[in-house]
């Protein structure tokens, strides 16, 4: 029978598993292919929460979404067409998230009785055979059968030739969609070329998925996905947590300032720390604490060093690091504290995603301790945001908080990456001399109202630091009523000065007055974005803006605010940043509030758009 190819705008697909069938691999590995071929893409890896839940059972799936396209892509998408399920827990879990009429491909070994005991299936039910799937495409394969046959010469045993069945699935994709195998195959060459035996098996087993869709009667159509008309240029895909890291280097060089990286491992932070520790060439130095604490402390004493220290975690380890950051608050000196929030409280959803730490970066220290707080919207804008983040801290020797979440930490995206002649220089003031005749004044300002930075070794400029409320100008110890009133409001107001020298706020979208204004943070970008588009293409009026530096805000938000009858801010919280939008500009702008750990579909925002232009 012949075969014949169907031309496609976009494809969703979702790869799902146990945590140990290599799901996120096999998504990794589809995802570089795309980016290669030059379609526009988003990701969403879905990791399961415990390190190694029990197998076969709901807690220990693992998911992988891609949405890529010839067309603009802003998010995984919110239903996929193909649902690739290793076994019936990653059916029973991802089931709600096929569309109808969508593709089910199907390991029949993961659905003998076992496993469905495990995924909760009553006895004798098995959905590949009770109707339960009626209205899908189904593609029963035998993938563990078929990859024991096709290494069954290799001399490897059992569980070495199961962990390569992934490898028959992604070859069976890249048929599908007539993805070429070279990119992997390189990768494998890479990752297996001290274990040839192993290199050799994934490879047979690759290609005998992919062989397997192009000789089989039964398939007889294939899916072509053209490439995307992006502007002209050289792109990588890029991660979120790679790009903060890249970000950072590209700080160090525009500084000309090393980077000193205190950081202690947490999910969904720990991948900059990785990324990182492989630019020793650039004199990034990374140091793995014993705990939060040491972690920030190391970073603050690299900053008073004169290099730019920075450090990383999540929810809960930020909340250890909060003393620390009052210290560097009031010592003044340049840090870089990245929060990569995840769903909370305390241990919470370790591995899935939330923007509920932005009144803990606003407010989280005791006293009165403002700093800088951006926050990044998609994986390729944390490089951008970062970079941002560390010019502000150089340039008002000031703490800063950058935010990003686990979503556009682990998703990824295309990035059309600048040249460093692209990126500006960051200008840094080491003090040489003395400031006040043959004096130092260590805490005397400039119009930033920022302090000098004196590296320790400098002839005549030794100064007192510490976390004891100092003098103005002198920084020696004041105890005075009045002066820690000033400096208290001195600190502060730098901070706020900020606002100076940041850009005013832009439309992302829309009209610049109307009826509604969709005010987003962080990475409710994407689906933000396209709910807009779509409600547009409705004759719907409602306009997007979008919010990086989230302290001090843009000068001109208010006056944008004020433009329009209606504010509606979705936030993947219980409403934090419609709290300081209402208090500031004193609107009554309505929340729209996820807390599930996972983020927002663009089909929830245009369905509360609508609800909101109907009032």
């Amino acid at each position: 029978m012949s075969k014949h190819t169907d031309v496609l705008d976009n494809v969703i697909i979702k790869f799902a598993g146990d945590s140990g069938d290599g799901m996120q691999l096999t998504g990794n590995q589809f995802t570089n292919t795309t980016a290669l071929f030059g379609n526009d893409l988003s990701t969403f890896p879905d990791f399961p929460a415990e390190i190694r839940a029990p197998q076969g059972t709901l807690a220990g799936v693992s998911g992988f979404q891609l949405h890529f396209g010839s067309v603009e892509i802003y998010t995984p998408g919110d239903h996929c067409d193909v649902l690739v399920v290793m076994n019936s827990a990653a059916l029973k879990a991802n089931l709600t998230y096929l569309r109808k009429g969508g593709t089910i491909i199907a390991n029949i070994d993961g659905f003998d009785p076992k496993n469905l005991r495990l995924a909760g299936y009553a006895d004798g039910k098995n959905p590949l055979e009770d109707g339960t799937l009626e209205g899908f495409n189904v593609i029963q394969l035998d993938v563990s059968k078929m990859t024991r046959h096709a290494l069954e010469d290799s001399g490897l045993g059992t569980k070495e030739i199961d962990r390569a069945k992934n490898m028959f699935v992604l070859g069976f994709l890249y048929w599908m969609y007539n993805r070429p195998m070279e990119f992997t195959v390189r990768f494998l060459e890479e990752k297996f070329k001290s274990k040839p035996d192993i290199l050799a098996a994934n490879l047979k087993v690759l290609k005998a998925g992919y062989y397997f869709g192009d000789t089989r009667e039964e398939f007889t159509t294939r899916y072509s996905v053209g490439p995307a008309k992006m502007p002209p240029g050289i792109y990588r895909n890029i991660m979120g947590n790679q790009a903060t890291a890249i970000g950072l280097v590209v700080a160090s060089e525009k500084s000309g300032l090393p980077i000193f990286y205190g950081s202690y491992p947490i999910t969904p932070a720990s991948d900059i720390l990785h990324e990182l520790s492989r630019y020793k060439n650039f004199g990034v130095r990374t140091f793995q604490a014993e705990d939060e604490i040491a972690a920030i402390c190391s970073a603050i004493g690299a900053s008073f060093g004169g290099q730019l220290g920075v450090t990383a975690s999540s929810g809960p380890g930020i909340a250890l690091k909060m003393e620390a950051m009052g210290l560097a608050h009031m010592l003044e000196l340049p840090l870089i504290i990245c929060d990569i929030q995840r769903g909370g409280p305390s241990t919470g959803l370790p591995t899935k995603t939330e923007q509920a730490d932005l009144l803990q970066a606003l407010y989280g220290r005791n006293s009165e301790a403002p700093m800088p707080v951006l926050a990044a919207a998609t994986p390729s804008d944390c490089f951008y945001t970062i970079f941002e983040a560390c010019r502000i801290a150089i340039e008002f020797m000031t703490p800063i908080i950058f935010l990003s979440d686990g979503y556009i930490a682990n998703g990824a995206e295309p990035w059309q990456f600048p040249k460093s002649s692209d990126m500006p220089e960051i200008k840094v003031n080491f003090l040489k001399e003395k400031n006040a005749g043959d004096k130092f004044l260590p805490y005397k300002r400039d119009e930033k109202l920022s302090r000098p930075w004196a590296v320790p070794g400098t002839k005549g400029l030794e100064h007192r630091i510490g976390g004891i409320e100092k003098q103005h100008e002198t920084g020696n110890i004041s105890y005075e009523p009045l002066n820690h009133e000033f400096m208290v409001k001195l600190r502060a107001e730098k901070v706020e000065r900020v606002a100076d020298f940041i850009p005013l706020q832009k439309l992302d979208s829309g009209n610049d007055k109307g009826k509604l204004l969709i005010l987003g943070w962080g990475s409710t970008y994407g689906a933000i974005k396209s709910a807009c588009i779509k409600a547009r293409a409705e004759g719907l009026d409602v306009s997007h803006a979008h919010v990086r530096y989230m302290k001090p805000l843009p000068k001109n938000l208010g006056e944008i605010l004020y433009n329009f009858e209606h504010v509606l801010i979705p936030e993947m919280n219980t409403g934090q940043f419609i709290k300081v939008i209402r208090d500031k500009y004193l609107i009554p702008a309505e929340g729209f509030n996820k807390v599930q750990g996972i983020p927002f579909t663009a089909t929830e925002i245009l369905e509360k758009i609508k609800e909101v232009l109907k009032k």
